[in-house]
């Protein structure tokens, strides 16, 4: 038996119409929400109610087949999936605002109190729930019924360290929620003064579950039904349910993913239904399985993924017309070389080309998945100046160069994911680009650090919504070829890059076996009068990135850069000649593999088998590139 102790709240979710004046502006351009509006002068589409807090947790339970009740309330549900009735005593109301996609809370400022009913039967379970407001009297009153059934087992959800009731029962806990991260000084602080291990403690957020060495990423994006709040409860209730049923921690972990992503509005699953989700896993899953096939030995990524103006610029400089035909032709020679699967693993792609069909009919996403070749996407939308408008939810900074860029295309990027997944793409790439820039004493000036902050911050976002889609991410922080400077500039500038970028990335939970890395070689600029010879790029960049490329990772894959055919394939042997690695490493080329088939072909079909063979030969060359000499 389990007795929950804590608060059953009542929320009300108002979908706001944001087509109305729901809100005001202030001077700072911040906009707030008026809350002195009338149904007369401000509208909601729907208005939904649930049971929140501790109803949540008790139904969880329920529904897991567990006994279990709520300290001093009559409130029961039932233990199928069945949508349950709201006729209950509430002690709060809490109201979820939604809004262009966010979700404000308003909730009375002085909760009421938890009352604490001691059980007249020894309970084997007495879970303090995230909604308890514990006072100095139930505190005490749990204390005393512990001391009076020393079998029954303490279950704690610490949301914060506000309540000093809660800290004092910490020492008598044998399992603790913590909605915290592990690295907060303050939190683990007190965890250690109650002599809790690893092995007592389960933290959870917004985007993982972990316990000890095992995490479960989540992703709650269903704002109109389950917000963060009420997937906090149903996680814990769920892992503890599952615990006492004796699941494994892995097992547990996925249970409660599955609930917190699948649960409807006033309704948490069954053990039944949470049992066929997680026989039928969601495509997230897989996602450290194809980030490994894309990184199969021997193999590299081909970059088709040329946006509209890269591509005129190819056309234009041979005198090609950029027509929506001449660039599919273009396209479907590589795709329809003799062999190239053998040769290369993935073929990154433009949205265009997502949507144009192979000579045999086949749209391309699908005849490239028929070759066993992974299909994937560029998401990012080009690079726009700081000078010229500032990064979705960056702070301000006046010490970034002028000409300095950040990348666009977040506003709408989880919809084009989940379209991108649907069509059958299964990895996305998104490009940073920083250039090297010389004061009048040598010194570098950019790439600045607010410009490597903000642009890795916005990758690792990107990152993050590619594996919520079930989309392995490639991360593209690219320092410019095109420059005056030095392998050692060039080092430096890379190496601090990526410590940001990993940092980025562990602040956002990504599954880094689950992401991939396309990273320039470390070399000097093009501009530079002593050009690096290979040996000297091969030892640098092997340097760097084995300094700064965390090992869990799941591979690197090189760009070219602007580096000539030649020049990138002696790169790439040169890089290989001075491993091994702890992970894999490849090439991803764009113009190293492309150039030699667009000069053969120049806009004449009639060429296209001498394009094919000009394509296979640079594939070849860069096959052996891969075996370390």
């Amino acid at each position: 038996m389990i007795t929950i102790v804590g608060n059953v709240l009542k929320d009300v979710y108002l979908n706001l119409d944001n087509r109305t004046a729901n809100f005001e502006t202030d001077r700072n351009g911040t906009e707030w929400l008026d809350l002195a509006f009338n149904a007369s002068e401000h509208h909601f589409f729907n208005r939904n109610s649930s049971l929140g807090g501790a109803a949540v947790s008790l139904e969880a339970l329920t529904k897991l087949g567990l006994p279990a009740s709520i300290s001093g309330s009559d409130l029961q549900f039932t233990n199928d999936d069945s949508t349950n009735t709201l006729n209950t005593n509430t002690y709060d109301y809490r109201y979820i605002l939604i809004a262009n996609s966010d979700v404000s809370y308003l909730s009375p400022s002085t909760h009421q109190p938890t009352t604490f009913v001691p059980p007249t039967e020894a309970v084997d379970y007495l879970y303090i729930d995230r909604s308890a407001r514990l006072t100095t009297d139930s505190a005490a009153k749990i204390s005393t019924y512990l001391d009076l059934a020393p079998h029954t087992k303490l279950i704690l959800y610490l949301q914060n360290l506000g309540n000093p009731h809660l800290i004092n029962l910490l020492p008598r806990a044998n399992l603790v929620f913590c909605e915290n991260n592990r690295g907060d000084a303050e939190f683990s602080q007190a965890l250690t003064s109650a002599n809790l291990s690893d092995a007592n403690l389960i933290y959870l957020s917004d985007t993982h579950f972990s316990y000890q060495n095992i995490t479960e990423p989540i992703s709650v994006s269903r704002i109109d039904t389950l917000t963060h709040l009420s997937a906090y409860s149903i996680a814990a209730a769920t892992i503890l349910g599952c615990f006492i049923l004796g699941r494994s921690v892995e097992d547990s972990l996925r249970l409660a993913r599955a609930n917190v992503e699948h649960t409807k509005l006033n309704s948490t699953l069954s053990l039944a239904s949470l049992q066929e989700i997680a026989a039928n896993p969601d495509p997230t899953d897989n996602l450290e399985l194809i980030a490994a096939s894309l990184l199969v030995k021997g193999k590299g990524i081909l970059a088709a993924d040329e946006s509209g103006g890269s591509i005129h610029k190819k056309f234009d400089q041979l005198g090609i017309a950029d027509t929506y035909d001449n660039r599919r032709d273009y396209r479907n020679i590589f795709f329809t070389t003799p062999g190239i699967a053998d040769y290369v693993s993935g073929i990154i792609l433009f949205d265009e080309t997502t949507r144009q069909h192979a000579d045999n009919g086949q749209n391309f996403v699908d005849f490239l998945t028929g070759k066993r070749i992974i299909p994937g996407i560029k998401v990012d939308q080009g690079l726009e100046k700081f000078s010229d408008s500032t990064p979705p939810e960056s702070s301000p900074s006046p010490s970034v160069h002028p000409d300095e860029t950040w990348t666009k295309g977040l506003d709408d990027l989880s919809t084009r994911l989940r379209e991108y997944y649907q069509m059958g793409l299964r990895f996305a790439k998104w490009r940073a680009a920083f250039e090297i820039r010389l004061d009048d004493q040598g010194n570098i000036i950019t790439p600045t650090s607010h410009a490597i902050t903000e642009n890795c911050r916005i990758l690792a976002e990107y990152a993050t919504k590619c594996q919520a889609a079930g989309i392995v991410p490639i991360v593209e922080p690219e320092v410019v070829y095109d420059g005056y400077y030095d392998i050692d500039q060039c080092a430096s500038v890379t190496g601090q890059i990526l410590d940001t970028l990993f940092a980025e990335l562990k602040n956002a939970h990504v599954n880094l076996r689950a992401c991939i890395l396309k990273c320039n070689m470390v070399l000097a600029g093009k501009k530079y009068p002593e050009q690096s010879t290979p040996a000297a790029v091969g030892a640098k960049t092997a340097e760097v990135l084995k300094a700064h490329v965390p090992e869990d990772l799941a591979g690197i894959v090189f760009l070219s850069g602007g580096q000539t055919p030649e020049q990138a394939t002696n790169n790439l042997a040169a890089v290989t000649a001075n491993g091994p690695f702890p992970w894999p490493v490849t090439f991803s080329f764009a113009r190293a593999l492309q150039d030699p088939a667009l000069y053969a072909w120049s806009g004449d079909n009639t060429n296209s088998e001498k394009a094919r063979q000009a394509f296979l030969d640079r594939l070849i060359a860069n096959k052996q590139a891969l075996i370390p000499q």
